[in-house]
């Protein structure tokens, strides 16, 4: 009641100012949406034919047949899940030695986890690509997935997280016989969900969207992940089958992200309104 009363009192140009806003963010899409609905024959040097029906689904029937777009899409799933379920593994048990374990050197560890996160991943690419390359893991699902296992803001995330629970959980735990790995699996873990869904949101999301990487390391267009694909049709443009064809991959390419965002939705306002709070 109190926030119907807070938007009825914002004044017309305020609103006014907020549609304007968002029909500048939604056009692109929908221009994007219109181009993947037509024909590329009716495309070729007029793209405003794009508001005149009428449409037709020729090109999204055409990327499940003989199109890449399927395998860079099997591609760039097994590498995001990957990722993503190897970050949440790696970050939970960390964070769970270096917020719950007493253990030498754990705060100067801890602080060479915090200057992880200065360290831009173009600092090591050459390194990371020698390293890569002696041990044959180009073009390969692990050689796409372990690079984005090093996750130090998960590490630091489910560390202060995992903090802020109580110690006396451990500890009563302890009195009934439980060893470290039953507290952490069954007593920490299943308080830090709220934490784990929004980890695994931005680090899917981060995975997905990952262009750098993939570019470097898949060299065969049948490792390519969607990101890359994508690009290279773009940047081969006369060789594609034209402009509708493009953007209905640009449409299929973001539906997984689409529907990530519609089910985690809350997770990631959460994640956002406490980073702007901190």
């Amino acid at each position: 009641m109190a926030a119907s009363v807070a938007r009825d009192r914002l004044p017309p140009l305020v609103w006014a100012a907020v549609l304007i806003g968002a029909a500048i963010m939604v056009a692109p899409l929908i221009w994007t949406l219109l181009l993947s609905l037509k024909s590329n024959t009716e495309l070729v040097g007029n793209s405003g034919a794009a508001l005149q029906p009428p449409y037709t689904l020729g090109n999204y029937v055409a990327i499940f047949g003989s199109s890449s777009t399927t395998r860079w899409l099997l591609n760039s799933a097994v590498v995001s899940l990957g990722t993503t379920a190897g970050v949440l593994i790696l970050a939970s048990l960390a964070g769970y030695g270096f917020a719950r374990l007493d253990f030498p050197f754990r705060r100067s560890l801890f602080v060479l986890v915090l200057l992880g996160l200065a360290i831009p991943s173009q600092a090591v690419i050459l390194h990371q690509h020698q390293l890569f390359a002696d041990l044959g893991l180009h073009n390969s699902y692990p050689g796409l997935i372990l690079p984005g296992l090093i996750g130090p803001f998960g590490v630091f995330f489910m560390t202060q997280y995992m903090r802020a629970i109580p110690k006396e959980l451990d500890e009563a735990a302890m009195l009934d016989g439980a060893s470290r790995f039953t507290i952490f699996w069954r007593v920490i873990l299943p308080l830090t969900v709220p934490a784990q869904s929004t980890l695994a949101v931005f680090t899917f999301l981060g995975s997905w969207n990952d262009y750098w990487w993939p570019l470097i390391s898949a060299t065969r267009s049948d490792m390519y992940t969607l990101t890359v694909g994508l690009a290279a049709s773009q940047m081969n443009y006369a060789q594609t089958s034209g402009l509708g064809f493009l953007m209905a991959q640009a449409v299929f390419a973001s539906i997984p992200i689409f529907m990530v965002y519609i089910i985690f939705q809350k997770q990631i306002v959460r994640a956002m309104a406490g980073a702007a709070l901190k």
